[in-house]
């Protein structure tokens, strides 16, 4: 693969990196290969290790389609390594700027778009709005966390989950995989860290939400679903709680989605924050 000289160059590509592969959301099973490091360090994602069964089965299966959004070259060389290590999840796109990313995932119709949020041309928080707004993919947002404007923007534009860049590859994996299953509510610790600070912070736009009116809408059991994601359950760790099918978990999120007129689970985990919904406590 050949990558820009520049990371803010326009000249970045505007092609697939990889051949595309069949449509759709698979539902990842697979197990990373071995990686170390972190997100932003390209010379420690290079690990391949055993190939084990669950790793074949991955591979047998349709792969997430990922596209890159970062204007670093060396942090973008370094997420793509990262990814093409596991062999569930597939680079099919690198964007250097965020109008390209937007370009990009119209053209390859991505299942992840990865996104940094400081980018020339188009910042990674209008990109992103544009993204979600027509329906390409969800959106995995990049962060130094510095719980600045540019994370609340992202949060207001229906990112479907955070990432901090130092995370571990590890992390960057498992993050990826956990959006592509529509469960964009990632990394608890970043979750606790955005809700304690959007209560400190209240900025504008975002701090009224939707109208308190709305959770009148709610069923006994979205109320206790929305509690659960305002404590940062996957949708696995809900059913459990709740004693429901995961599928029926799925169902009831997107329904307190729509009636609350939000467009992200992260968006949901706020606002249960926020107005006090909490989950039935677990069970002993």
């Amino acid at each position: 693969m050949t990558h820009p000289s520049d990371a803010r160059a326009t000249t970045a590509p505007t092609h697939p990196t990889d051949p595309p592969e069949a449509t759709g959301r698979p539902a990842p099973t697979g197990t990373p290969g071995p990686t170390a490091g972190t997100v932003a360090d390209p010379t420690t994602a290079t690990g391949t290790g055993a190939t084990t069964a669950t790793d074949a089965d991955a591979a047998a299966a349709a792969p997430v389609r990922v596209l890159v959004a970062e204007d670093q070259t060396s942090v973008r060389a370094g997420l793509v390594l990262i990814l093409r290590s596991a062999p569930d999840l597939r680079v099919v796109g690198e964007a250097a700027d965020g109008e390209q990313a937007v370009a990009l995932a119209r053209e390859l119709r991505p299942d992840v778009v990865l996104m940094d949020v400081q980018m020339p041309r188009l910042d990674g928080v209008s990109a992103t709005g544009q993204i979600v707004a027509d329906g390409l993919a969800d959106v995995l947002v990049l962060t130094t966390f510095d719980l600045d404007e540019y994370v609340f923007g992202a949060l207001r534009a229906g990112a479907a989950g955070f990432l901090l860049k130092d995370s571990e590859a590890t992390e960057l994996l498992a993050a990826v995989r956990t959006v592509a299953r529509g469960e964009g509510l990632i990394a608890p610790s970043v979750t606790r860290r955005l809700i304690r600070e959007f209560g400190r912070v209240q900025p504008p736009g975002l701090a009224s939400g939707p109208d308190t009116a709305l959770l009148d809408t709610l069923t006994p059991r979205e109320r206790e679903v929305l509690g659960a994601l305002g404590e940062g359950l996957s949708n696995a760790e809900i059913a459990t709680r709740l004693t429901m099918a995961e599928a029926t978990v799925k169902t009831h999120v997107s329904r307190l989605l729509a009636k609350l007129e939000l467009r992200s689970r992260v968006q949901a985990a706020v606002l249960a924050q926020e107005w006090g919904v909490s989950a039935p406590p677990r069970r002993p």
